[in-house]
């Protein structure tokens, strides 16, 4: 037990420096960012601060998607200020559903992002599940990952409105799929919340960040109580290849023999290649059936 502990020390170390200071696990400053100081941030990490998602942005987005829905039915989620958020849904095509899948898109796309969400929420669906793709908040174009930390406290309302809408259809078996911000957000949402709502996690291209920009929190991985499926890319970004061998000494330090880590060939980090995402869903659809 020890070893493990030592194990995850070594790797939080690698991911963000960090210092150790008699029975007491520091994590160090993190280095000035120009002008800005990111230290901020880790202080205010998972509060709100009066910093805003960019909703008229949000609401064009929606507006340009959401006739073109063709896979699924659009389900608009309500939030506990009564907000409503934009959402597609798709029932599974087994007569006996596995579960319903909550899945989170990256920074800077929608619900029905093309090249990997739709691919995944439809073939999901066609595998057996439940699969419910929500509109994370968004920020303007040019806003880089430092921005985005300050807004993961509303995506934490969505996904608790994805599994109040699979509660309310008495689906108990969640599976949250982030895929790189996606991973970011629900990652912040475990660290603050916990697991204990969810089956299973699926991490996809987990740790991008911006140029200079360093991750403000490590993943709460080896505090994780369910099998996690953590997802990377054969040419997927830098800092998300670096860090695979630590993600994976954390998910490893909680002794969860159903967790794996998986490589899809011939792909980058946005799953734009021919038959990448397709490739992508079957091995998750893969590794889900063996849990």
């Amino acid at each position: 037990m020890l070893s493990k502990y030592l194990l995850v020390l070594i790797v939080l170390f690698s991911q963000v420096s960090i210092a150790f200071i008699p029975n007491i696990l520091q994590l160090p400053e993190l280095p000035m960012f120009g002008d800005f100081n990111p230290n901020q941030l880790r202080r205010n990490f998972n509060k709100f601060i009066g910093i805003e998602p960019d909703y008229a942005r949000e609401a064009r987005m929606v507006l340009q998607i959401e006739d073109a829905v063709l896979d699924g039915e659009v389900e608009y989620l309500t939030l506990k200020n009564k907000n409503q958020v934009f959402s597609i849904y798709i029932q599974s095509e087994l007569d006996k559903s596995k579960g319903g899948v909550i899945i989170l898109h990256n920074r800077g796309q929608h619900a029905n992002w093309g090249d990997l969400i739709k691919p995944l929420r439809v073939g999901l669906a066609e595998k057996g599940w439940d699969t419910l793709s929500v509109q994370m908040p968004v920020l303007d174009k040019q806003a880089k990952y430092y921005d985005y930390v300050s807004i993961f406290p509303y995506a934490h309302e969505r996904i608790e409105a994805a599994i109040n809408f699979y509660k309310q259809l008495g689906i108990d078996n969640i599976i949250l799929i982030g895929h790189s911000c996606g991973a970011h957000m629900s990652m912040s949402y475990i660290d603050k919340f916990g697991d204990d709502k969810f089956s299973a996690y699926v991490g996809i291209g987990m740790g991008a960040t911006d140029y200079k920009q360093k991750m403000v929190k490590p993943f709460p991985l080896d505090k994780m109580h369910i099998p996690v499926l953590d997802v990377f890319s054969e040419n997927d970004f830098a800092s998300v290849i670096r860090l695979a061998k630590f993600r994976k000494v954390l998910v490893e330090a909680t002794g969860n023999t159903h967790s794996a880590q998986l490589v899809i060939e011939n792909a980058g980090h946005y799953y734009q290649e021919q038959g990448a995402a397709k490739n992508l869903t079957n091995q998750v659809g893969i590794w889900l059936d063996t849990l």
